[in-house]
């Protein structure tokens, strides 16, 4: 009986072998060139990814109950981080306040939160409710009008200008151990978004509306026929993304101490992408997503050794995402579905 032959290994596999061998080698490389810049870069990347990932999570829920892309949720974002940036100049917010300044910086949350939420919701009535049996086109073409509309309105009402608030969040140190150091801000937003994203499983896996989502999305029909409403619950997971949407542009703004009006389309689009790499529709894929978008930004900015440099960070983002589609259409976690 003749001998089995191994089967060769196919070119694909030895283009993703040597690619993750390049980011090994370079990883690796960093690492023992300087330890502790490694492990601040980590945390930072940490941080970073935190708040990209509740913002990917507000794109993966709408693509997973009505399977459209909604693209105006960059803009949902930043609406929460412009009224939170009012808000902070109507309280007079400052960190010397004591305990008025987390009752105020508590205010900035609610009305970030809620927002946000509305504009979500807004969104959802006037770009996908109508057309929700129409070819997906007409309400790609309508959200993106909707996007320029809710631009303009963010310009004319916070201007062509940075928006800058004074430091609100405590910036000393946790721990400063053989140079490696990691700032209280900083784990405030990690516990924040974790307390979020956990507060988000609960109500995908434990209440009577997350049951609902998680039916419509997968088979709208047959939720339908169960009972659900499906309208209200369409309209709930808008309202939901936006409120984390809204959650995160006062994270943002609280940790960062800026904000553009222009911004929910820069980190929009990353956001977005870090939902599609994850696996659109999973929001644990989101996370996870947006995670490794946070670490390599932080990475390419932050190492010294043999690294291209902050210029060519959206395009390395970028090569990740379209790598990862090439090799793995459906994302890190997402489902294979055949076709």
């Amino acid at each position: 009986m003749p001998a089995v032959l191994p089967r060769a290994p196919s070119p694909k596999r030895l283009l993703v072998a040597a690619i993750l061998g390049v980011i090994g080698v370079w990883l690796t490389g960093n690492l023992l060139h300087d330890p502790a810049v490694f492990v601040d870069l980590v945390l930072i990347g940490i941080t970073v990814g935190a708040l990209y990932g509740l913002i990917a999570v507000g794109y993966t829920l709408v693509y997973g109950i009505v399977e459209r892309f909604n693209f105006a949720h960059g803009d949902v974002f930043v609406y929460g981080a412009l009224i939170a940036v009012s808000a902070s100049r109507w309280l007079g917010l400052r960190s010397d306040a004591g305990l008025q300044r987390w009752l105020d910086v508590l205010v900035m949350f609610a009305l970030a939160i809620g927002l946000s939420a509305f504009t979500s919701w807004m969104v959802e009535r006037v770009a996908f409710r109508p057309f929700l049996r129409a070819p997906r086109l007409t309400s790609l073409v309508t959200v993106i009008g909707l996007t320029f509309v809710l631009e303009n309105i963010a310009l004319v009402w916070q201007g062509n200008h940075y928006n800058a608030i004074p430091p609100v969040l405590p910036s000393g140190r946790i721990f400063d151990v053989a140079g490696i150091h990691y700032t209280w801000d900083g784990l405030i937003v990690v516990t924040a978004a974790a307390l979020l994203a956990l507060g988000l499983w609960w109500l995908m896996g434990s209440t009577r509306h997350g049951k609902a989502m998680r039916a419509t999305a997968q088979d709208v029909d047959a939720a339908e026929m169960l009972g659900v409403n499906v309208t209200w619950t369409i309209s709930f997971t808008f309202l939901i993304g936006g409120a984390l949407a809204g959650a995160a542009g006062a994270l943002y703004l609280l940790y960062e101490q800026y904000v553009t009006w222009d911004l929910g389309f820069n980190l929009g689009v990353v956001a977005l992408s870090a939902a599609v790499l994850g696996g659109i529709g999973n929001p644990v894929g989101a996370l996870l997503g947006a995670l490794l978008m946070g670490l390599t930004q932080s990475f390419n900015e932050g190492f010294t050794w043999y690294t291209p440099g902050s210029d060519w960070t959206s395009s390395i983002v970028f090569a990740v995402l379209i790598a990862t589609l090439v090799f793995r259409p459906e994302g890190l976690l997402g489902e294979q579905v055949p076709g």
